[in-house]
C-alpha cells in the first residue's frame, strides 16, 4: 500500500510532464498565453456536457472540454485573423468570455452541483488518492493516476511520433507547407493535446498550476539549451522538480499543495533567469562587461597603431598622460583599460610611458579593418 503522500507526489510528477511535453512547444510557438485560455475555457465544454448527460463521471464530460479547448483555439485565430486585434488581445477576449459563461450557468443551474469555481481554479492534490479506481474489488490506485497516465503516453507518442513535423511547423512554418507538411493540421492536434491535458489536469490540480506546470518548466528549459530534444528532457525534470519541491514546501509550510508547487516552479524559473549559463542575466551581464572592456581595448591600441604611423618617436613609446588626454577618458577608467591591455600582452610600461607589443598592433590592425569593413557596407 503506496501511503497518500506518494500517491500526490506522483499524480502530480505525471501531471508535471504530460503538461511539460505539450509545453515545450506552446513556448516556441509563442504561445505561452493559450494554455492560460484553453486551461480556463474547457470549463463551459464540462458545464455543458453536463447537462446533457446529468453525469460527473461521464466520458462525455472531457470529450465536451477537449471540443470547447479546440473552439476557444478557433475563435482565437478567427479574431486575430481579421487583422483588427493582436492575438493576445484575442485571447483576452475570448477566454473570460467563454469562462463567464460557465460561471453564470453553474451558479443558475448548477449550484449544488461539485462544479464550484474555486476547486476549477485552484484543485485539491490533497483529495486526489482519496478517488479510487477499484476492479472487481481490488484497489488499484488513484484514478487521476490512471486518466494523466494515459495522457502522458498520448502525449509521448505523439511527439515521438510527428517529431520531425512538430519541428518543422514551430520553427519554419513555411518550409514544412513546401515539404507537403500542413502546419493548421499540426497546429490543431497540438491544441487537441493541450486541451485533452488541461481537462485532464482540471480535476486534480486545478487550472492554475496546469498553467504553471505547462509554461514555466519550458520557459526554464529554454534557458537552459537551444536543442529541442534536451528542452523537452529538461522541461520534464522542472516539472517533477517542481512538483516533488512544491509538495515537501506545503508539508514544511502546511499551506496549499498546487499554489506550493507553482511557486517553486517559479522559483527555478528565477534561479535560470538569473544564472543560467548564457542566456542568464548575470552571464549577459558579464558579458557587455567584457564587451565594453574589449572594445575600449581595441580603441587604445587602434590610437596607438595610429600615434605610431603618423608620428613615430624613439622607441615608439608614448607618455601615458598625454595618452589619457588625447582620449578624455577618466583617469581611473583610463587606468583600469592600461592595466588590463598591460595583463593581456597588448602593452609594456617602462615608467611613465606605455608601448605596443606586436600582440596589440594585430588586435589594432583586425579592429581597424573591421570599422573599415563595418563602414564601408551599404545600409
Amino acid at each position: 500500500m503506496v501511503s497518500p503522500q506518494v500517491e500526490i507526489m506522483l499524480i502530480a510528477s505525471v501531471v508535471a510532464v504530460a503538461c511539460a511535453l505539450v509545453g515545450v512547444f506552446l513556448v516556441l510557438r509563442n504561445m505561452a498565453m493559450m494554455s492560460d485560455a484553453i486551461s480556463h475555457s474547457v470549463l463551459l465544454g464540462i458545464v455543458l456536457a453536463f447537462f446533457l448527460t446529468r453525469d460527473l463521471s461521464s466520458p462525455a464530460l472531457i470529450i465536451g472540454a477537449a471540443m470547447m479547448g479546440v473552439i476557444t483555439v478557433v475563435l482565437v485565430e478567427l479574431l486575430h485573423q481579421t487583422r483588427l486585434v493582436h492575438e493576445d488581445a484575442a485571447i483576452g477576449i475570448v477566454f473570460p468570455l467563454l469562462f463567464s459563461i460557465a460561471v453564470i450557468l453553474i451558479s443558475r443551474h448548477a449550484a449544488n452541483i461539485h462544479l464550484d469555481t474555486d476547486a476549477v481554479l485552484l484543485g485539491e492534490l490533497a483529495f486526489a488518492p482519496f478517488d479510487r479506481f477499484v476492479y472487481q474489488g481490488v484497489d488499484l490506485g488513484p484514478k487521476a493516476l490512471y486518466i494523466m497516465g494515459a495522457i502522458l503516453l498520448v502525449n509521448f507518442f505523439f511527439i515521438s511520433l510527428f517529431f520531425k513535423e512538430l519541428k518543422l511547423v514551430t520553427f519554419d512554418p513555411q518550409l514544412a507547407a513546401v515539404l507537403g507538411i500542413s502546419p493548421i493540421v499540426v497546429h490543431y492536434a497540438l491544441m487537441t493535446l493541450v486541451s485533452v491535458t488541461a481537462v485532464g489536469a482540471f480535476d486534480a490540480v486545478g487550472s492554475i498550476l496546469v498553467v504553471a506546470l505547462m509554461i514555466a518548466p519550458p520557459a526554464t528549459a529554454y534557458l537552459l539549451t537551444d536543442r529541442l530534444h534536451v528542452m523537452i528532457a529538461l522541461s520534464a525534470l522542472v516539472g517533477i522538480l517542481s512538483a516533488i519541491g512544491g509538495f515537501g514546501m506545503a508539508y514544511y509550510l502546511d499551506a496549499s499543495i498546487a499554489g506550493s508547487m507553482a511557486t517553486v516552479a517559479g522559483i527555478i524559473f528565477a534561479l535560470a533567469f538569473l544564472f543560467a549559463p548564457e542566456r542568464g542575466v548575470v552571464a549577459g551581464t558579464r558579458r557587455r562587461m567584457e564587451q565594453r572592456w574589449n572594445f575600449a581595448l581595441v580603441t587604445l591600441t587602434i590610437h596607438l597603431w595610429h600615434r605610431e604611423k603618423s608620428a613615430p618617436v624613439v622607441g615608439k613609446a608614448y607618455a601615458i598622460q598625454e595618452l589619457r588626454q588625447h582620449l578624455r577618458w577618466s583617469t581611473a577608467y583610463f587606468a583600469s583599460v592600461v592595466e588590463r591591455a598591460i595583463r593581456r600582452g597588448l602593452l609594456t610600461q617602462r615608467d611613465d610611458y606605455v608601448q605596443l607589443t606586436e600582440k596589440g598592433r594585430r588586435l589594432a590592425r583586425e579592429g581597424h579593418g573591421m570599422g573599415e569593413r563595418a563602414t564601408s557596407e551599404p545600409l
